[in-house]
This record gives structure tokens, sequence and C-alpha cells, in this order.
């Protein structure tokens, strides 16, 4: 797998469809500041392979995508958010004198280890159950974990997780770039750079969602799995 080439085709990708186009870039913006609902559906385009950048266009379907992407989502958090309940709700100082918090201590550490298993396999299904729920519609093909494995075997298990990281890696970078300058305009200014820092998240998160969209997309389709 050529990480530089994926790479390089989720940059054009978004510079030819999204940055280019400053209509689009500024309806990305709004579909962001309204709760990132319609931002998701249109992620849902990106994922369907739409070559090039879909337009933003037909907003109740944006919304509707969005929805049924959020609800994906959260069904594939739930393990893991239990988990983190579990391990929150033992650790819990008014405990410590308590049965439950007398065995916490040996309880917690299970549950860490077991609650960071759980997010890797997240990490490593979520995306192609995703990819795969765009393409075929169909809800519970998001969960049709037998052929999502196969995906990633057709992809190879070490070039898949290695693929991830790089990405994650290229995102995470201006990311965390971007919430240190949002959160030293919101220092310094307060209100009105809380404001400054909104506009600027919103103009930002979309070209990052799409561009790791678009990436993931291209990772997926190297299995050359059709739907």
């Amino acid at each position: 797998m050529d990480y530089g080439t994926l790479i390089g085709n989720s940059f054009t990708y978004v510079k030819e469809g999204v940055i280019d186009k400053m209509k689009t870039w500024l309806l990305l913006v709004i579909a962001t500041l309204i709760l990132v609902i319609p931002l998701m559906g249109y992620i849902m385009g990106v994922y369907r392979g739409t070559t090039p950048a879909p337009e933003v266009e037909n907003w109740p379907k944006l919304i509707v995508d969005g929805i049924r992407f959020i609800i994906v989502s959260l069904v594939y958090a739930i393990p893991a958010i239990i988990l983190w309940f579990l391990v929150v709700g033992l650790a819990f100082p008014s405990l410590k004198n308590t049965p439950a918090g007398m065995i916490s201590g040996r309880v917690s550490p299970v549950l860490i280890g077991l609650l960071a298993i759980v997010v890797i396999i997240i990490t490593l299904i979520q995306p192609m159950g995703l990819i795969r729920f765009a393409r075929t519609a169909k809800f519970g093909e998001a969960f049709n974990f037998g052929e999502i494995i196969a995906t990633i075997k057709k992809i190879g298990w070490l070039s898949y997780i290695l693929a991830l990281i790089i990405g994650i890696i290229v995102v995470l970078i201006p990311g965390l770039i971007l919430e240190a300058v949002c959160a030293v305009l919101i220092i310094k200014l307060l209100m009105p750079g809380v404001v400054i820092a909104a506009v600027l998240f919103a103009f930002v998160l979309p070209i990052l969602t799409i561009f790791y969209a678009r990436y993931l997309t291209r990772v997926y389709e190297s299995a050359g799995t059709a739907s």
C-alpha cells in the first residue's frame, strides 16, 4: 500500500472539491455549525466513493444521513461507554471505604485494560463498518463483522493498521495545533476569543474530516471491494 499516494489523493480531493470552491466550503461551515449533523451526512457521500467531492445539496438527505451516521457510531461506542462508566464508578473517591471501593483496586486495572482493548477493536472495525453502511444503505451491514473482517484481510491487517495510524497522525497534528490556537484565543480575548475560535474551528473541521474520510475510503477501496 502506497501511503504517500493515499495522503496525496486525499489532499487533492479536499483541495479541488472544497478549498478551491469557496461556496462549497462555506456551506460545509454552515453544516458544521448545525451540530455537525449535515457534515456527517456529507461524509456519508464521501464514503460512497463520490468523485470529485460531492456538492453540498439536498439538506434533508444530509441531515438524515448524518443522524444515521451518528446512530451507527453510538452503537459502536456502547461497549466502551459502559466500561468507562464502570471504571469511573469503581474509582470514585466516595466509594473508597465501601465494599465496592475495596475491590476497585483489583477490578479497575482489569476494566481499564478491557476498555483499552475494546477501544482498539472499535477503532479498527468501525471505519470499515461505516463505509460499508454508506455503500449498502443497510443498517445491518454496518455490523456485518464477517464481511468487515474479510475486507480488512484483503487489505492486509498490518497494512491496514499502519494506514490507520498514519492517517490519524496526519489529521491529529493540525487538529492539535487548531486546539492550541483556539485555547490561546479564548484565554487572551475571552468572549471575542470564543467567537473567533468557533469560526476558525468551523472552517478547519470540515477540511480535516473530509480528508480523513477520503483517506479511509481509499484504504477501503484498496481491498477491491465494490460495496
